[in-house]
């Protein structure tokens, strides 16, 4: 099977990267209209025949979250009604992630409820990166290829050539990531712990490992408003660690995330483009392409192999 079946369309949310995506695999990207009635509902018209093709659909759940999640359902069901033979959607920021449990009675597992919905809604397959909790996966009943960004990051790292690094994770949910990236640079980790009041609110009250005089690299899934990761940066200079290194796969980022990012302790962010971000940003931010990343999955998706041979250092 070759890419000549193969039709990729963005949503609203990050067709940049979509556009990326497309330049890898050498395809056009498919023809879609995507507009809005006067009472805000989603209109959605695909300008060019699908009828037996694998059909690609780019959508990150950033802000406006429900948004870009309601406009993704309405163009899964374009999709099935107008006969696309299959229904595959990438989703570089998975939304919902952090609620895939019940944290406290009479919580929902809202995580689930995203799977199924967009499964009910004719979903063939989820392409996706970096999850909250990988057990996320086990929430569908079709195919995920869960990838990492974690290869990207480290290349990146290791050409940094950062004197006496330690790799630091927030908390004890990153210790196996970091523990990870550690092992690829050969250095030290430690971890921080910490005590969450409510949400994006945190106090370290720990740090296990040793940080004096040592470069912190910082590894995160994902950094929302930036307020505990600002709390683990000058936790660590407390400690008498040099200036940091931050490193996340999704910038969420929600209200003035990147001006408080911008601090004087932290020598540089480095995120991906899973979701994006403003083109006018502080120079300390430096953002990783994952076009490559999604083009090669969907290329193997296509063409047949395995997607662990996307991953030089392990999967996740």
């Amino acid at each position: 099977m070759s890419l000549k079946n193969c039709k990729i369309f963005s949503g609203s949310s990050n067709p940049k990267l979509t556009s990326r995506i497309c330049a890898e695999l050498g395809v056009p990207m498919g023809k879609v209209k995507l507009s809005r009635f006067k009472s805000g509902e989603i209109y959605c018209l695909y300008e060019e025949s699908v009828r037996n093709c694998d059909v690609f659909l780019v959508q990150t759940f950033s802000h406006p979250v429900n948004e870009h999640l309601v406009e993704l359902l309405i163009m899964i069901d374009a999709a099935k009604r107008a006969s696309a033979r299959t229904i595959n959607l990438v989703l570089p920021y998975y939304g919902y992630s952090r609620q895939e449990r019940k944290a406290a009675p009479r919580e929902p597992i809202s995580a689930k409820l995203l799977a199924d919905l967009l499964t009910t809604a004719g979903a063939s397959r989820v392409i996706t990166i970096d999850l909250h909790a990988p057990a996320i996966q086990g929430f569908f009943n079709i195919p995920v290829d869960h990838l990492t960004a974690l290869d990207l990051i480290s290349d990146y790292i290791r050409s940094k050539n950062i004197p006496d690094p330690v790799v630091v994770s927030p908390d004890a949910g990153r210790a196996t990531t970091a523990e990870n990236l550690a092992n690829i640079l050969q250095a030290p980790f430690a971890i921080m712990i910490k005590k969450r009041y409510a949400h994006n609110e945190a106090t370290i009250t720990h740090v296990i490992g040793d940080v004096e005089g040592r470069t912190p690299i910082i590894i995160e899934d994902m950094i929302d408003s930036g307020g505990t990761i600002i709390k683990v940066v000058e936790g660590l200079k407390e400690r008498g660690a040099k200036d940091c290194y931050i490193c996340a796969t999704h910038p969420v980022f929600s209200g003035n995330a990147l001006e408080r990012l911008d601090h004087p302790n932290i020598r540089e962010v480095v995120i991906t483009d899973s979701i994006a971000i403003p083109e006018e940003r502080p120079q300390r931010f430096t953002v990783l392409s994952l076009a490559h990343l999604f083009s090669n999955a969907i290329r193997i998706i296509m063409e047949g192999g395995s997607i662990s041979t996307l991953f030089k250092y392990g999967g996740v």
